[in-house]
């Protein structure tokens, strides 16, 4: 049994996410790979009040690089990655299609279940047979004036948009891009996914099971069976026999984090380090947070994300990111990109206690190096929180 203080797993699970990795001056598609294989998947959310949500863990990694990388990784040969529900929808590396094969599967006999979309097998067919004929297209490029509603947290999705995000889910549809508007273009797997990774058999139930677990176990490097579970959202079911195969296999250790009544599971190959520098803003979609307990217990930090509560009732602002320092998240900020000024706006900033007196100045350069790589000239703090005043720009 290995037995690690807090401070000690913090690290472990910063490293593993590519927080130990210097950031190069101009990142390449090398660089990108490399954080991808740290990372596993990429959250997409549609929210742009600063950048969007995939983009932000590889600026978080890598510094400051051109986007263009993950575009071309998406959507040019070869295709190194591809949207599926992989956490939420997220980006996964292109050779887990067959291992989604499973949970595709699920989806396509749960048809006509969902509480969004109805069994309408004729409108589904008749929607992969356009497809099929004109190539890579919108909801809206195919939608003939189906009615649209504005239920479901006010989203006015068509009853195409509907089925072809079924049809998404079930396999039978791939993303091959977003259009300027950030609309998904839907096209056959076919002319997706390599043909090469197309042709691979499906393992079994279990297998991919087990290679999912064992990519969540590298990208966090130490976790309880919850971690696990989250990271590819599976069902516990699936994650337990896969645990204990790697504990046979000794790719798992297992580990007794201090304060953590549940058991933990060590990566066999997780490095282990005396320190990190890191200094990076986190979005609130990336890995090292979105599980919301665990980074509560590694980092004592609550976070959430008020995006959808009401401005009078938010407690610290509509986009907040966490500011991580060295190994210890030490303050959260507000931030929104203001294109049209060419300003990054800070519209509040806190420290957390016992925040290190070099907080507001590396905040400070970070939200700076931020502002520089979404080409906006300044950077402005409107006077919220306890840290706004003390940032220097």
């Amino acid at each position: 049994m290995t037995e690690l203080s807090t401070a000690q797993a913090r690290r472990i699970a910063l490293a593993a996410q590519g927080f130990l990795d210097k950031r190069h001056v101009a990142p390449t598609m090398r660089t990108f790979q490399r954080t991808l294989d740290r990372t596993g998947v990429l959250q997409v959310d549609s929210v742009n009040v600063l950048q969007r949500a995939h983009f932000m863990p590889l600026y978080s990694r890598m510094g400051p690089y051109d986007v263009e990388l993950l575009r071309r990784a998406a959507e040019e040969r070869p295709r190194r990655v591809v949207e599926y529900w992989a956490h939420v929808q997220a980006f996964m590396p292109v050779e887990l299609w067959p291992v989604m094969q499973h949970r595709m599967t699920t989806y396509r006999q749960q048809r006509g279940k969902w509480s969004f979309v109805d069994a309408d097998p004729e409108l589904e067919q008749d929607l992969l047979a356009e497809v099929r004929d004109r190539g890579a297209s919108t909801a809206r490029d195919l939608d003939d004036g189906l009615p649209r509603t504005k239920d479901n947290w006010g989203w006015n999705w068509s009853e195409t948009r509907k089925v072809l995000d079924f049809l998404f889910m079930a396999g039978d549809l791939a993303v091959a891009g977003r259009n300027s508007q950030f609309e998904i273009l839907y096209d056959l797997p076919e002319r997706v996914i390599p043909a090469d990774v197309l042709a691979r058999p499906t393992p079994s139930l279990e297998e991919a099971n087990l290679e999912l677990v064992r990519r969540a176990a590298v990208s966090l490097g130490v976790a309880t069976a919850g971690c696990l579970r989250d990271y590819y959202r599976m069902h516990n079911d699936h994650v337990q026999p896969a645990i204990r195969t790697l504990l046979e296999t000794g790719e798992l250790l297992p580990a007794s984090i201090q304060g953590w009544k549940r058991p933990a599971y060590l990566h066999r190959d997780a490095r282990r380090p005396r320190r990190v520098s890191a200094r990076a803003l986190l979005s609130p979609f990336d890995p090292v947070v979105w599980e919301r307990e665990r980074t509560e217990r590694l980092f004592d930090f609550r976070y959430r994300i008020e995006i959808y509560t009401p401005a009078e009732k938010r407690i610290h602002g509509y986009y907040v990111l966490p500011f991580l320092l060295r190994d210890q998240i030490v303050a959260r900020v507000d931030l929104k990109a203001d294109r049209k000024s060419g300003r990054l706006i800070v519209k509040a900033a806190y420290a957390e206690p016992g925040a290190p007196d070099d907080t507001a100045a590396e905040l400070s350069a970070e939200l700076r190096t931020l502002a520089g790589w979404l080409g906006l000239d300044a950077v402005s703090a409107e006077p919220r929180g306890d840290l706004a005043a003390l940032l220097r720009f």
